[in-house]
């Protein structure tokens, strides 16, 4: 294992964030979903009535085209449903299935097994991840230029 006192925080942050997601995806690949899947699937869970591709791929913070590939895996897997907008009948709106709600119900519990694991206080570390994407969501949305405004 090398030496990570000497990384900057940033790195730690980023490689702590890479292996929860391979191990999610490890231990979520039997039900066809990774970790990008599972947040789309969270986000869908919370939301009140079906939404566009382009809001969920906002509230992830992703690509509308990223969000598109890892629908089309999830639409596959019937855990979501696309149907033409009722507003608009050119695009289309996505909601989840029933399905899909169990399955995210159980990505959630893998959530916590992998974190509860490996954090010491993690209501802590989460208060403190939240401050950090909220602090540099604000940041980001207020450079100018900014594609994600």
């Amino acid at each position: 294992m090398p030496d990570m006192n000497s990384w900057p925080t940033g790195r730690l942050l980023s490689t702590a964030a890479r292996l929860v997601e391979h191990s999610w995806n490890a231990k979520l690949a039997d039900a066809g979903l990774t970790h990008a899947g599972v947040i789309a699937l969270d986000v869908l869970s919370r939301a009140e009535e079906p939404m566009s591709q382009a809001k969920i791929a906002q509230g992830v913070r992703v690509q509308n085209q990223t969000m598109g590939k890892t629908l089309s895996r999830l639409e596959a897997w019937a855990y979501i449903r696309r149907q033409p907008s009722p507003s608009d009948r050119r695009s289309q709106v996505v909601s989840i299935t029933d399905l899909g709600a169990q399955v995210i119900s159980e990505a959630r519990e893998v959530d916590r097994t992998i974190l509860t694991r490996a954090a010491g206080d993690g209501d802590k570390l989460r208060k403190e991840l939240q401050t950090i994407v909220h602090l540099l969501a604000i940041d980001t949305k207020q450079k100018p230029g900014n594609r994600s405004s």
